[in-house]
C-alpha cells in the first residue's frame, strides 16, 4: 500500500515509518522538521512541509498515489498546552481538519490516527477501558478528542475509514538501535532517567510521593514505540469505509515512577540520584490501560511488554546517541 505519514521524522513517527517499509509498504513522509529530525528518516521518502499548506498536500497525495494516511504531526506537551493552548489548536485542529479535507479532495479516505489516553481526563476507573467518559483536562487531550469526533462525523457523512488509537505512555527504541527517542525539551520518564546515567543530569525529580498508590509514586503503562507501530499496522489493515476502530493501546499492566527509576537502575549500572519534588497539576494517580478490546478487535498484543526489555532498548539508542540525532543533521524533533 501507499502510505503517507505525517509527522513521520518524530519519535513514533519515525518507528512506524521503519516498520511500514519492513512490511513492504511504500512509505512517503511529510514533516516540517519545526520539531523533527532528518535523521530519524531512514526509510520512504520525506517532502519537508506543513499540514497547513493545503495545496502541498494534495500534490503529495496525488503524486504519491496514496492509499492511507498515517498522523503523528501534534504538539504533545501536556505543561505547553496549558500555556500555549493557541499552538495546539492551531497544529492539532486547524491543520488536522486540513488533512481530513485534503484527503477527501483527492479521495483517499483512510486514516489511522495517533490519539491519547489524555482524551479520558483522570479516570473514575483503572484500568481504563474504552467505556470511560472522555473528559480531557488539557487542551491536549481536548485537541485529541476533538479529532476523534472528527473522525466519527467524516466516516458517517463521507465514508471514512478510520482508526483512534489511544496511546497510553510510549517508551523505548528500535530494537536494532537504529532509531530512538529525541525531544527538546525531553520530558517522557525513561529517557530523562537515562541522561542521569550518562552524566547529562545530576539527579532525576521524582514529582509526589503521597499518591494512592503502593509506592506513593505516580503509576504509569509504558508500551514498547514497536508495538504502538504493529497495532497500527493492524488497523490499516481493518480500515472500512464508513467505520472506525477507537481502542486504548498499552500493556495493562503499570509501574511507578520508583519501579522505572529502579530498572533504569539496573540496566545502567548507574546509582542515579534522586531528589523529591512537588506534585505537577493535573498528574493523576495512575493510569494503565484495558487493551482487551484492541487484542480483540486488531489480533494484537505487545510483543515487548517487559518493562526490563523497553529500558534495555532505549538505553541502547541513548548510548550509541549520547546527545541524539547528530545536531547538525537535525532542525528539531518531530511531533508524536
Amino acid at each position: 500500500m501507499n502510505v503517507l505519514v505525517v509527522g513521520g521524522a518524530g519519535y513514533i513517527g519515525s518507528h512506524m515509518v521503519k516498520l511500514l517499509d519492513e512490511q513492504g509498504h511504500t512509505v512517503v513522509v511529510l514533516d516540517n522538521l519545526s520539531t523533527g529530525f532528518q535523521a530519524a528518516v531512514i526509510a520512504g521518502q520525506l517532502v519537508t512541509g506543513d499540514l497547513n499548506d493545503r495545496q502541498l498536500v494534495c500534490q503529495v497525495l496525488r503524486d504519491h498515489k496514496i492509499e492511507a494516511v498515517m498522523h503523528f504531526a501534534a504538539s504533545a506537551l501536556v505543561g505547553e498546552s496549558v500555556t500555549d493552548p493557541a499552538r495546539y489548536y492551531q497544529n492539532n485542529v486547524v491543520a488536522a481538519l486540513n488533512l481530513l479535507e485534503a484527503m477527501r479532495e483527492c479521495d483517499v479516505n483512510r486514516i489511522v490516527f495517533s490519539s491519547t489516553c489524555a482524551t479520558y481526563g483522570i479516570p473514575d476507573v483503572v484500568p481504563i477501558t474504552e467505556a470511560e467518559k472522555q473528559m480531557p483536562v488539557n487542551p491536549y487531550g481536548f485537541t485529541k478528542l476533538v479529532i476523534e469526533q472528527a473522525l466519527r462525523d467524516y466516516a458517517r457523512a463521507y465514508d471514512f475509514g478510520y482508526a483512534s488509537l489511544r496511546y497510553f505512555n510510549a517508551a523505548g527504541a528500535a530494537p536494532d538501535g537504529s532509531i530512538g527517542e529525541d525531544h527538546d525539551p525531553e520530558t517522557h520518564l525513561i529517557p530523562l532517567v537515562l541522561q542521569v546515567a550518562l552524566d547529562q543530569r545530576p539527579h532525576i525529580t521524582v514529582f509526589g510521593d503521597d499518591y494512592p498508590t503502593p509506592d506513593g509514586t505516580c503509576v504509569r503503562d509504558y508500551i514498547h514505540v514497536n508495538d504502538l507501530g504493529m497495532a497500527h499496522l493492524a488497523a490499516l489493515e481493518r480500515l472500512q469505509p464508513g467505520q472506525g476502530i477507537e481502542v486504548n493501546l498499552g500493556t495493562g499492566t503499570g509501574h511507578s515512577v520508583r519501579e522505572v527509576i529502579d530498572v533504569c537502575r539496573e540496566v545502567t549500572g548507574h546509582e542515579i540520584p534522586e531528589v523529591m519534588g512537588k506534585r505537577r497539576a493535573g498528574d493523576p494517580p495512575e493510569l494503565v490501560a484495558d487493551a482487551s478490546k484492541a487484542r480483540q478487535v486488531l489480533d494484537w498484543q505487545p510483543a515487548l511488554p517487559d518493562l526490563k526489555t523497553i529500558v534495555e532498548t532505549a538505553w541502547r539508542w541513548h548510548q550509541s546517541h549520547p546527545h541524539g540525532y547528530e545536531k547538525e543533521d537535525a532542525v528539531g524533533q518531530s511531533p508524536g
